[in-house]
């Protein structure tokens, strides 16, 4: 799908660059379409369902080599983030899940447009998913988001905080994104991240933290989360990059696992610091192995969970 309506601004993240080595600058949110999340091929429209993808999924790489210009690193131990292993008694965060599962049965629900201040978009999308094949069942973003946000929810509850859901597959589809946003600002929370995974073209690689863009406009004003936002993403960026072992995106914010973007309401509608994590590509082959891994996915968990405290706990 088109990029050139995105806005990237993206910031040279030390933190980041330094563990993550060299990775390559490029281009473009593979994301799909999604209901909010990125523009590319997969995420866009209604889809048939593919089948559910077994449990036993063998897990992908997590050595020091390089392969098809992605680095990968091993990734560091827990006692390596101290900040991150503090205390979050008293804090809220709100992990909200992309899409639903159930969505691919209500294309006119979820096709239905909804305000997002600069706009109007459609409520929410079907997600995208991994390729299928004639033995082995497609793996969608739908349940890849809640298997991760379960997990996330639980090691950030294990630090003391109170995590609230935006949906747990317990209602037939959506949210829309317009309420996915509200439930982060009624919640009051100090930190909502929705979690995805990017629907792009083969050879794209590496996962890649979406920042909301300075935007006024009808129900829209970001300015007062523009900033934390940042911040919250930069340290999730740094995180994911040394638990999962995973480089930034090799195709879109210039190797700093960064994007800016205007045209989200699920960030153009917070109030709150939101970000977007996706956390790799379905579409290739070699991300789709780490993504159907379950030892990876509780990673993937655990990077942004101690992105998040990082960034609670200052």
């Amino acid at each position: 799908m088109p990029y050139d309506h995105r806005k990237t601004a993206p910031r040279t993240l030390a933190l980041a660059l330094a563990v993550a080595g060299s990775c390559a600058a490029l281009a473009g949110c593979g994301a799909s379409q999604a209901s909010e999340a990125s523009p590319t091929a997969g995420k866009g429209g209604t889809q048939t369902p593919p089948p559910a993808v077994s449990a036993a999924t063998p897990s992908g790489p997590s050595s020091s080599a390089t392969t098809d210009g992605q680095a990968t690193r091993t990734p560091l131990p827990d006692s390596s983030a101290p900040q991150g292993s503090r205390s979050l008694a008293g804090r809220t965060v709100v992990v909200d899940p992309g899409h639903n599962p159930g969505n691919f049965r209500h294309s006119r629900e979820i096709n239905a447009k909804v305000n997002i201040g600069t706009g109007r978009k459609e409520c929410d999308t079907t997600g995208t998913s991994t390729n299928g094949t004639a033995t082995e069942a497609a793996y969608t973003e739908a349940a890849f988001t809640l298997d991760v946000s379960h997990r996330l929810r639980d090691l950030l509850t294990a630090r003391g905080a109170k995590v609230v859901l935006t949906h747990d597959a317990d209602r037939p589809w959506g949210p829309c994104i317009d309420e996915r946003a509200e439930i982060g600002n009624k919640a009051g929370a100090d930190a909502v991240v929705s979690v995805h995974a990017d629907g792009s073209a083969v050879g794209h690689r590496g996962f890649h933290v979406i920042l909301p863009a300075r935007v006024s406009s009808g129900a829209a004003d970001t300015a007062p989360i523009v900033g934390p936002s940042r911040e919250l993403g930069e340290n999730i960026a740094d995180r994911f990059a040394r638990a999962t072992g995973t480089s930034p995106s090799n195709y879109l914010g210039a190797g700093t696992g960064l994007d800016v973007r205007d045209d989200l309401g699920g960030l153009n509608l917070s109030t709150v610091p939101k970000v977007f994590v996706e956390c790799g590509n379905m579409r290739d082959p070699k991300d789709a192995e780490l993504l159907t891994s379950a030892a990876w996915r509780q990673k993937a968990a655990r990077g942004i969970a101690d992105g998040i405290a990082t960034y609670l706990n200052g």
